[in-house]
């Protein structure tokens, strides 16, 4: 007598997706009444579910930038005196004043600026490293 294994058929319904694309990660979020039915509401103008369209507004959004960091408006007040001093030689040669400025003072100038924007982008990590 032959045991035969009944035979496995395969699993229907929808193939598995990429495991990188899978939520699995509930965030929970309280709402009122009121900002529920605006959600529903603005989730069914889409043709969406409230989920959906949260998840789409999120992150789809732009933004608003991060407030500057108190290391950043130390650099920025900075940055501010240097060009107020720039403002007044410009304005001085703009009158038709002789302006004379060492060239050594132009260079710390130029080299405190590009410095300045460096930290500024996070390239360095401060003024003393010069």
């Amino acid at each position: 007598m032959n045991s035969e294994l009944p035979k496995r058929y395969a699993k229907g319904g929808r193939p598995k997706g990429d495991p990188a694309d899978l939520r699995a990660v509930t965030i929970g979020v309280r709402v009122s009444a009121a900002e529920y039915a605006l959600l529903r509401e603005r989730a069914a103008s889409m043709q969406m579910k409230p989920a959906q369209w949260l998840r789409a507004a999120a992150l789809s959004r732009r933004l608003p930038p991060p407030p500057v960091a108190a290391i950043n408006r130390e650099q920025y007040a900075e940055l501010a005196r240097l060009a107020a001093n720039l403002n007044q030689l410009t304005r001085l040669a703009n009158e038709g004043e002789r302006v004379n400025v060492a060239t050594v003072l132009l260079e710390q100038l130029l080299a405190e600026t590009q410095c300045l924007r460096l930290i500024l982008l996070g390239v360095k990590d401060s003024v003393d490293d010069r």
